[in-house]
């Protein structure tokens, strides 16, 4: 039999914002999903991109779409794992969140560096990036620590 734990615990709290940051990236996985899988699937846009007879083809096009496709999949599945692992309260769940905002900044980073090889996505782009990926470590360097050292967060994931 488990002790009760001392001081706060619960879903309450800083973790209100932990549940929707992951409900929003379940909606963002599944969106970008659909839409890499759409351009690939021979969309109009996808056609413009990816056509080497296009002005606007660059070999990396396809790439990032299939990176993005293939990576908002598996984000979506493991965003799946960590909301059944939250709500069941498993003491995994902090080093699962760990592992999802270090990985979710690594595709960051991947499609940042992707993109800005491509001369109309660097275009398009511009400071939008630079912005893009300081908010992904702001993120990491806010969220990490919280689960590393909450009180609520040891309380909370005890099962």
């Amino acid at each position: 039999m488990q002790e009760p734990p001392l001081g706060v615990s619960g879903l309450g709290g800083w973790l209100v914002l932990v549940q929707i940051g992951l409900f929003i990236s379940l909606i963002t996985r599944v969106v970008t999903m659909f839409q890499a899988m759409s351009i690939m699937g021979g969309s109009e846009t996808g056609n413009l991109l990816t056509s080497p007879s296009s002005p606007y083809y660059h070999p990396l096009w396809k790439t990032s779409f299939i990176i993005e496709g293939v990576s908002s999949a598996a984000m979506l599945l493991f965003t799946i794992i960590i909301l059944v692992s939250f709500y069941q309260k498993k003491r995994v769940l902090p080093r699962l969140m760990i592992i999802f905002y270090v990985v979710n900044f690594l595709l960051l980073l991947i499609t940042v560096l992707i993109l800005n090889q491509i001369p109309l996505a660097k275009e398009v782009q511009g400071v939008n990036s630079i912005s893009t990926l300081i908010g992904g470590i702001l993120g990491c360097a806010i969220w990490i620590p919280y689960f590393i050292r909450s009180e609520r967060v040891k309380n909370t994931f005890r099962n």
